[in-house]
């Protein structure tokens, strides 16, 4: 497989010769592997920081792939690591803040890469907003979801819709947010 920062290193060095601060750049790279995605972040993540490059937002979805942030405890794993390469389902350890967070087919992945000197230096806000933005995007389809106070995510009712976890470095984000759209419900 070739890795997307093949394609995304040349495109990236091109538009620093045109950067204005005002554009967000959107890279969509379609089904890729956890690994792949993470590597593409890393190279925005980079060039942001230096200020090669505006804000972007990279969107992705993944085969299936359970991600274990900082704060994630392997005792909330409800199979076995056997249990899930049985299943084709990869165990990816990541250092985005959360839990564990299980990402398959039919999940709308974002990841924006924003630095937040350049709009609000506060995390929680940034958090919040990214739930407000979800909120607000499902009622535009009809959906009534809502944050909780004290939890991280959206939920429709009682079932949670969208899972976050973000990263930052020297104030610019990555990670992001999950959002189930159509995705198979067992691998839950």
């Amino acid at each position: 497989m070739i890795s997307a920062t093949t394609f995304i290193g040349p495109v990236l060095s091109s538009l620093e010769q045109s950067y204005h601060p005002t554009k967000c750049l959107i890279f969509d790279l379609g089904r890729s592997d956890y690994r792949n995605s993470l590597e593409v972040q890393k190279l925005l993540v980079d060039r942001r920081k230096s200020g090669a490059i505006p804000d972007c937002l990279l969107f992705v979805e993944y085969s299936h792939v359970i991600t274990v942030g900082r704060s994630g405890n392997l005792r909330h794993l409800l199979v076995s690591e056997s249990e899930l390469e049985r299943h084709g389902v990869e165990l990816f350890f990541t250092d985005r803040g959360g839990d564990i967070t299980y990402h398959g087919p039919g999940q709308l992945i974002a990841y924006p890469v924003i630095d937040l000197k350049e709009w609000r230096r506060d995390l929680g806000h940034y958090l919040r907003s990214l739930e407000r933005c979800l909120v607000a995007t499902l009622a535009d389809f009809g959906i009534l979801a809502k944050s909780i106070p004290g939890m991280t995510g959206v939920w429709v009712e009682e079932e949670k819709i969208a899972a976050i976890g973000i990263r930052t470095s020297q104030w610019v984000t990555s990670h992001g947010f999950a959002l189930t759209v159509s995705s198979d419900l067992s691998f839950f």
